[in-house]
This record gives structure tokens, C-alpha cells and sequence, in this order.
């Protein structure tokens, strides 16, 4: 059997095992579980999260990379409920596949090296997913929510990231979780967000792929004029038939202004 106090956090599975009862008691409520939900935990790690979600949805399937956790894991399932693990990267799991009825609801505690392509990779299935309420680094949360809004402080941390889930999801910052509520803690802040999949996009876009290269190129010269950054794409005459300035950042546009450029892009 599997014993959580012999279990070292693995450095290269980047683990930070949450402990804090208050911080779990407030995302339980947070998630706020209804019957007949269908539960994925994300790296359920030694199941602080995973038993009280267990109690409350009786069935739960968890997604756990370190096999030396799945025992411990199954022991302390056995007399709340049904866990189903699956002992496999998550970036490798085709959630299509999976022999679950959707809409999923998606819980973790996700390891910060992987956090943003995790994200990105269950956007692929956002027509299956009903909500995801993930724990991350506090700075990618602020990535995450931040507008082009100069008269906010999010806007500093706008960037591609902030783009594209906007473009899939409504996001949410619920709260902070300081380094304390982990073992070992980590050596920066983390978050609560929640992503809710939209039903139908905020802003049509004819072509997604064109929408991710016309957005990456402008924050990867996040400094030049969108002219100067998408000068392969568009030209300033093009930029300025959709209504916007040349002479802009990247970080002065909003997720409609991207649209109209990739939209405009794509028909070249």
C-alpha cells in the first residue's frame, strides 16, 4: 500500500502538494459540484482535493503522471467512493476518447512547467468541457485575465495568452493561494481561475489557425508597431481598411481588433 509520507515531491513533475483544509474548503465551493457532474482531476497528487471531491461526487476519474502515486491514491479511495485513475500525460490523452459522457468538469492543481500547453491542449476539446477550475501560477492567472483596457492594471500582463482563452472561454480570477498552503511551497504565488468554455465565440473568426499566427506575431515583437510586426501578413493601408491604427501595439488591441486583422489576413 501506498504511503503519502514516503512519497517525496518529484522536482522534474514539478510538485507542490496543496495541504490547506481552507483553501480546499473554498475551491470545493467555488466548484460547487451538482449530481450526475462528470469529475476529471488533473494531477490529483496525494488526493487533497481528490477525496473531499470524491465524497461529494461519489465517481470521480483522475489523470496522475507519477505512478508511485497511484496506490496511495487507491488506498485512501476505498471507502468513499469510485476513483477511476488513469496513470498517464495528460498532454498525451486524447479527451474525445475517454469513456466518459460529457460536458466535463475539470478540476487541478496544474505543475507550473506544463501549466500554459495543458491549457491550450484542453482547448482542443472545449465542446466537451462545461467548466475548469485550475490552480496555477499567480502571474499566469494575471495573464490569463488581462484586457487591453490602458485604464486597468491587467493590462501590463496582456499578451498572447490573455488572447486566445478569452477567444474560447470566459475567465475568472476567484483567489490568491500563497506558497504556505503547499509541501514543498513553491517559490512564487498561485491562483484560482475558472474557464468556462463559450458557447459560441465572442468574436467570429474565419480561420483559428491564422487568428494564432497573426497574434503571436504581434506579441512576439510586442515593442514594434502592429505595421512593423504583421508587415508579412497585412500592409498599413490593409490594417487601416479594418479600422485600425498602424500604428498601435499589440497590446493596444483587443481580441474583436485581432479578429479583424486575422479575418482580413486570411482573405489576402
Amino acid at each position: 500500500m501506498g504511503n503519502p509520507a514516503q512519497h517525496k515531491a518529484r522536482k522534474r513533475f514539478g510538485q507542490h502538494f496543496l495541504h490547506d483544509k481552507n483553501i480546499i474548503h473554498k475551491l470545493l465551493r467555488a466548484i460547487n459540484l451538482q449530481p450526475g457532474d462528470t469529475v476529471i482531476e488533473i494531477g490529483p497528487g496525494q488526493g487533497a482535493l481528490t477525496f473531499p471531491l470524491l465524497e461529494q461526487c461519489k465517481e470521480l476519474t483522475a489523470i496522475e503522471l507519477d505512478r508511485d502515486l497511484i496506490p496511495i491514491l487507491q488506498q485512501g479511495a476505498e471507502n468513499i467512493g469510485e476513483l477511476k485513475l488513469i496513470n498517464s500525460d495528460i498532454l498525451q490523452i486524447d479527451m474525445a476518447a475517454l469513456s466518459l459522457e460529457p460536458p466535463f468538469r475539470l478540476v487541478g492543481n496544474l505543475p507550473y512547467n506544463i501549466s500554459t500547453p495543458l491549457m491550450f491542449h484542453m482547448l482542443e476539446y472545449n465542446k466537451l468541457i462545461k467548466d475548469m477550475h485550475f490552480m496555477v501560477q499567480k502571474e499566469v492567472a494575471e495573464r490569463i485575465i488581462a484586457t487591453s483596457d490602458k485604464n486597468t492594471s491587467s493590462s501590463k500582463h496582456y499578451g498572447r495568452l490573455s488572447v486566445m482563452m478569452q477567444y474560447f472561454c470566459q475567465c475568472q480570477y476567484l483567489f490568491d493561494v500563497p506558497p504556505g498552503c503547499f509541501s514543498p511551497p513553491p517559490k512564487v504565488d498561485s491562483a484560482i481561475i475558472r474557464l468556462i468554455p463559450h458557447a459560441s465565440p465572442p468574436t467570429q473568426v474565419s480561420d483559428l489557425e491564422m487568428l494564432e499566427a497573426v497574434v503571436k506575431a504581434a506579441f512576439n515583437q510586442r515593442r514594434k508597431t502592429v505595421s512593423n510586426s504583421l508587415k508579412k501578413l497585412l500592409s498599413r493601408d490593409q490594417i487601416l481598411s479594418v479600422d485600425i491604427n498602424p500604428g498601435s501595439r499589440a497590446e493596444n488591441l483587443s481580441l474583436a481588433d485581432f479578429s479583424k486583422l486575422s479575418n482580413l489576413a486570411s482573405n489576402v
